[in-house]
């Protein structure tokens, strides 16, 4: 009977044991397949996410490529700030295209000049307002010192060298967006603090100060150069001329010319009548970014023509007093600052054409007042300018091509 319950309590034990581990492995089996078929789906899901966002970034960048770099600021009629400004914000509402934010950037630099916009402080305010505010503000110092976000810094300080080459001195807000957006321990803030210690102190020292904004008109670009040119003697007379009043003149243009009667005392004084004086440009002058091209009556002075005495007033290890010298010596006339040592300059001129016909236009002028022109000779050594040369050689080029086909 024993024997008999023994073995009974052995298979029942058994048979449980196997009725336990059949419904462990039906668990397993059910958590796995559950488990990979929320592994597929999640698959699944992130795969068209991806493609998704592929997609859209690649319509994304396409449309900047094509809309907003180019064809934004190419396609636009007017060239005038209202426009860039309207490109800019166009920029700022679409959404999900910040990622090409520094190309966006740069493209919009290069099309400034264009705009007629690079002097406007406007414009560069609303560039650096591009950037997100808060996100590359560095937290502790190590990336205050490796440079956070390099590519955008570079992008900002390379904003305000052009403001810089452009002469535009930055604002309080202009430090406020940049300490939004950078941080005080970032390049660009100490840029803005570099160029707000210097700019201030060089803007008034130019001893010919332009106005601002620059005229457009070349005539009043000429004028100011010529009165640059010119203020070595203040009793320089600048007049304004014009071709039309000249017999046979070919060319119809303006003429602007500078003589004082200190040099009309010297070409009076021209000895001996037969030495040649001469007509030598064009030279350029820089008015602002304008270039005006003029030409200076001159004659050539012999080696010893010319005596300036070597005195130093700075000197004091030899000094006299007049008042006690017994003998008297001459009295050593000063050179005029038109007599250099070799040559002495008569007059100065810029013309609306610089061609050769003008020049001689303008010595037919000067004849009026200065009698003595037309007894000298005047001899015309005019250089061709770099576009001319070029012209020209292009020509040549152009008849040796024709002479050997033929």
């Amino acid at each position: 009977m024993c024997n008999f319950v023994r073995q009974f309590t052995l298979k029942t034990i058994q048979q449980r044991k196997r009725i336990s581990n059949l419904n462990l492995i039906n668990a397993n089996n059910r958590f796995f397949s559950e488990k990979s078929e929320k592994s597929e789906k999640s698959e699944k899901s992130e795969k068209s996410e991806k493609s998704e966002e592929e997609t859209s970034r690649g319509r994304d960048k396409e449309y900047f490529d094509t809309d907003l770099t180019i064809h934004s600021f190419e396609v636009k009629e007017k060239k005038e700030k209202q426009t860039y400004l309207e490109c800019l914000r166009k920029y700022e509402s679409q959404a999900g295209r910040k990622s090409d934010r520094v190309e966006f950037i740069y493209a919009a630099l290069k099309y400034m000049d264009e705009f007629g916009v690079n002097k406007d402080l406007d414009c560069y305010k609303q560039l650096l307002n591009t950037f997100p505010k808060g996100k590359m503000i560095p937290t502790n110092r190590f990336q205050a010192e490796f440079m956070h976000y390099p590519k955008e810094q570079k992008c900002a300080t390379y904003i305000l060298e052009k403001m810089e080459n452009n002469k535009i001195i930055p604002d309080i807000e202009t430090e406020r967006i940049l300490r939004n957006t950078f941080g005080k321990d970032s390049i660009p803030i100490h840029k803005f603090w570099r160029m707000m210690y210097w700019m201030p102190k060089f803007k008034n020292l130019n001893p010919w100060p332009l106005p601002r904004p620059l005229p457009n008109d070349p005539l009043e670009l000429a004028k100011l150069a010529i009165s640059r040119i010119a203020s070595v003697d203040h009793q320089s007379e600048v007049t304004v001329l014009q071709t039309e009043s000249v017999q046979d003149s070919i060319d119809k243009t303006w003429i602007v010319s500078a003589i004082s009667p200190t040099q009309r005392k010297l070409l009076a004084e021209h000895k001996p009548r037969t030495k040649a004086v001469y007509v030598e440009g064009p030279f350029t002058n820089w008015v602002g970014d304008q270039a005006v091209d003029y030409f200076v009556l001159l004659t050539k002075n012999a080696k010893d023509e010319i005596k300036i005495p070597r005195v130093d007033p700075d000197d004091i290890s030899n000094m006299e007093v007049s008042y006690w010298r017994l003998k008297k010596t001459s009295i050593v006339t000063y050179p005029s600052v038109h007599e250099q040592l070799n040559e002495t300059i008569y007059s100065v001129c810029a013309t609306g054409t610089s061609s050769k016909d003008s020049v001689l236009s303008w010595i037919r002028c000067l004849q009026k007042e200065n009698p003595v022109l037309s007894e000298l000779h005047v001899v015309f050594t005019l250089r061709q300018k770099p576009e001319e040369k070029i012209k020209l050689l292009a020509g040549m080029q152009e008849k040796r091509r024709k002479i050997e086909e033929r």
